[in-house]
């Protein structure tokens, strides 16, 4: 009995020394996080405060209207007995040319920058190093971005407005790059955008108030 428990006895010590050492705990016993980047972290690295969070609903959207159109086209054709594999080819490369149109930015923020991926490529911009900002007129019309870096951006003017948190930052980012000598107009642009859609939106409020009686 007495020489099992002294052979026991090291290899009970060495399972423990072999746990101590486990490479996902830290030196106190806490366990340390991988290095795999989490739902509020860049692909760079850097920290995620704020996405558009109307991006979800616009890409179901967007999915959808493809999606419809490609049963509408083969309701047709079938309906018509003139289906066959190349038309479907067709139909489902149109559906697809569709869900490319469609497609939504995805804006998200971080310290001093601001990024929007499209289906194929990816801009950049540093926030603090902003040395225009503009408005770009149209029927789409988009608030233009540009760095001391020579990097680009444009973004939806309601995308800044519905999320407050994406304004802020961007807004945050100017005012150093003012500060800083970088960025010497431009600042008034997106106070005037939210502004006039604010306004916009009293207006529409107002406006359903008095049909209905409520005013």
């Amino acid at each position: 009995m007495e020489s099992q428990r002294r052979a026991g006895g090291p290899g009970e010590h060495g399972n423990h020394k072999e746990h101590g050492n486990h490479g996902d705990h830290g030196p106190h016993g806490e366990r340390r996080e991988g290095a795999a980047a989490g739902p509020g972290t860049g692909d760079d690295g850097g920290e995620v405060l704020a996405e558009d969070r109307r991006w979800t609903h616009d890409l179901w959207a967007a999915a959808f209207c493809a999606l419809a159109l490609l049963i509408l086209l083969h309701i047709v054709d079938l309906g018509g007995g003139t289906l066959d594999a190349p038309r479907s080819a067709l139909w489902c490369g149109l559906a697809a040319l569709l869900f490319a149109v469609l497609y939504p930015p995805r804006v998200t923020v971080g310290h001093d920058w601001i990024r929007v991926r499209g289906l194929v490529r990816e801009h950049r911009v540093r926030t603090d190093l902003l040395t225009q900002i503009a408005r770009r007129g149209g029927m789409a019309q988009r608030v233009v971005l540009r760095d001391a870096e020579g990097h680009r951006a444009e973004v939806d003017p309601v995308t800044l407005y519905v999320n407050p948190l994406i304004r802020h930052e961007l807004d945050r980012g100017a005012r150093r790059s003012r500060e800083s000598g970088l960025l010497r107009t431009g600042t008034l642009e997106l106070d005037g955008l939210c502004a006039g859609m604010a306004d916009a939106d009293t207006e529409a409020a107002r406006a359903v108030f008095d049909a209905s009686g409520l005013r």
